[in-house]
């Protein structure tokens, strides 16, 4: 919550601007060695910038609320040394560093920004308002000592981070994208390619005859750690999840039919529609006598004609009551049957009759349906009020130092253990485990823990919890050649069928190339010839990455070849190449170009700050630093 507070801003162009200085700030500066560390620090002081400094609780704060942030995604504990693996105190103390290079330069420039406008922007902050949706005072003390600020510190910093964008807006706000470079990336962007291909299948390739001994463990010891046997883990797994513990057979019929009564309408239910048609008069005495006329006789479109009316003026389309603006004539409209005209409608601008040309009746799917989904639903959303009540049970017992088989039955559950498995999920065959709940998460907290640790539970998506044990670990290690011989040969297999298929493919491009045609060259191969019209760098045309990034490395008229799908190859003919007209107004330009300024102003910023930090001198205090964040070396 303390970064969003940080960023407060009124304007659009404002938000932008500060958006690249969170964004740059955030990469890792040259901080560290640009000129010796000198003695003479603030005991409170962790870096300084020209005039201005970072401060041990600054660098805390903020230290800690990237930890946390880093934590909830991860969804575990990281202790500060795996923080500093990642590198996340380079990073904080780099932004910090950075944004008191800002300090310094606004400082020195003499910028400031009153109380007033600083007031006026955090009462009108969308942060502190309330239900009633104005600036709500509670609101604001509440969010400000959640995150252990005073109200002086906060005005204090949102002092610093107005100047900041004052001065950020001074260096790139008017930046503007080359016409050139917008043209560029649209060349890049929209062109589309045409190209005739083959496809040749891995029989193209011809015999791969059989490879003797010496072959196969040439190839076995040059790629031996391909074939290494990765850790294995057996894993005892007790999932209190809604789904794991849900109990749909307990589900009454009476249970489902009364959920299914309050939800059918919101989510199993289709709205009536009707297509309508609408003369709209200047005045109710014209759409008086109009109605009159149809009810003698002349016809809706009779009426229209008369009054040089086109189909666009008269469409409505096709709606449902609650998308009519008009609740009059939504009323009036969805009173009458099919082809049935209304009697004048009295609206904002004027009088209207309305016609119904076609009705698409409400719809509601079936209880008999939707009734299991139902059942489920209900079922888990039991499950899940006792899962705090399972939890401690569990936990209880295994305080008293039972394992987590022996917890579970304690608690009246059951606990199982999987077979051997990676950390990719996989078990001995290489097929995936698939009764892991979580897996990815599992595994990652599974492969970080070890025999006999007591773990913390995974905490899954819905509200539920995993505990894990780690029953036994079997050690990754190197394989004989005897122990995978049959995948050694069938990999040097693949790698010969591959390079037999490339070499017959560029021989293919070459002929091509001389002047064959590509429909000569696929009838010798006895294979059709598939046009491809709109190839683009994005995909989409069933074609794979590489053979796109192939289709545009080479110059129209040219043929070539990529890698397919399995074991195939790809050989194509380049025919055309298409960029359509740029349309600087429509939305995709627009994004575009705005995309390109940011590029602009995240390069120019950086090159201004990077030359700030060398001419005011950046000095660190290391034993600060280290003691900041834990650390005693």
């Amino acid at each position: 919550m303390l970064e969003s507070l940080r960023a407060i801003q009124n304007t659009t162009a404002g938000k932008a601007v500060v958006a690249v200085i969170m964004g740059l700030i955030m990469v890792s500066f040259v901080i560290w060695g640009i000129g010796p560390v000198f003695t003479g620090f603030n005991a409170n002081q962790i870096a300084s910038v020209g005039t201005a400094s970072v401060t041990v609780e600054a660098f805390r704060q903020a230290y800690q609320n990237e930890l946390q942030q880093l934590q909830q995604r991860a969804r575990r504990q990281i202790t500060n040394a795996q923080a500093h693996q990642y590198g996340i105190d380079t990073q904080v103390l780099s932004r910090l560093v950075s944004e008191a290079v800002l300090d310094n330069q606004t400082s020195t420039m003499g910028l400031s920004i009153s109380d007033d406008q600083i007031a006026k922007a955090i009462v009108s902050d969308p942060t502190f308002k309330g239900a009633s949706g104005q600036f709500d005072r509670n609101q604001f003390n509440a969010i400000l000592r959640d995150n252990d600020m005073t109200e002086q510190m906060f005005v204090r910093e949102q002092r610093n981070v107005y100047l900041r964008q004052e001065l950020v807006q001074g260096l790139v706000g008017s930046i503007k994208t080359p016409v050139a470079a917008v043209e560029t990336l649209h060349r890049f962007d929209a062109e589309t390619r045409s190209i005739d291909s083959i496809v040749l299948p891995s029989s193209v390739a011809g015999t791969i005859p059989q490879p003797d001994d010496a072959t196969l463990k040439k190839f076995f010891d040059d790629r031996a750690q391909t074939f290494r046997a990765p850790e294995y883990r057996k894993l005892v797994l007790l999932p209190l999840t809604p789904t794991a513990l849900a109990k749909p057979d307990d589900v009454s019929d009476a249970d489902v039919a009364k959920l299914y009564d309050s939800v059918k309408d919101a989510r199993y239910g289709t709205p009536e529609y009707r297509t309508l048609r609408q003369i709209v008069f200047p005045s109710e005495a014209e759409a008086v006598a109009a109605a009159q006329a149809i009810k003698s006789g002349k016809s809706f479109a009779d009426i229209a004609t008369e009054r040089k009316l086109s189909d666009k003026d008269l469409d409505l389309g096709r709606v449902t009551k609650a998308s009519l603006f008009d609740k009059a004539v939504a009323d009036a409209a969805f009173a009458l049957p099919i082809n049935g005209v209304s009697d004048p409608i009295k609206n904002a601008f004027g009088a209207a009759i309305v016609e119904v040309t076609a009705i698409d009746p409400a719809t509601v799917r079936p209880l008999a349906e939707v009734a299991p989904a139902l059942r489920g639903e209900i079922a888990a959303s039991r499950a899940a009020e006792n899962i705090r009540a399972l939890h401690d049970k569990v936990e209880d017992a295994r305080a008293s130092g039972q394992s987590l088989v022996d917890a579970a039955k304690a608690a009246g559950l059951s606990a199982r253990t999987t077979e051997p498995v990676d950390a990719s999920g996989r078990d001995k065959d290489g097929k995936p485990i698939a009764d892991i709940p979580d897996v990815a998460a599992v595994l990652k907290a599974a492969f970080a823990s070890d025999v006999g640790v007591d773990n913390d539970v995974v905490r899954t998506p819905d509200g539920g919890q995993i505990f894990y044990e780690v029953a036994a670990i079997e050690p990754a290690r190197a394989q004989s050649l005897d122990e995978v011989k049959t995948k050694v040969e069938a990999a040097w297999r693949r790698d010969e069928t591959a390079k037999a298929l490339s070499a017959k493919a560029d021989a293919l491009v070459k002929e091509i190339d001389g002047g064959t045609s590509i429909e000569a060259v696929a009838k010798t191969l006895g294979l059709p010839v598939q046009h491809v019209a709109d190839v683009r760098r994005q995909g989409g045309t069933g074609l794979d990455a590489s053979t796109v990034a192939q289709v545009f490395n080479e110059p129209v008229g040219q043929a070539a070849s990529a890698a397919g799908e399995g074991d195939t190859r790809i050989v194509f003919k380049i025919l055309g190449s298409v960029v359509p007209p740029l349309d600087a107004e429509s939305p995709q330009t627009k994004q575009m170009d705005a995309q390109y300024q940011s590029w602009l102003a995240e390069d120019m910023l950086a090159s201004y700050l990077t030359q700030v930090q060398g001419k005011i001198g950046v000095r660190i205090n290391p034993t600060a630093y280290r003691a900041a964040i834990g650390s005693d070396s």
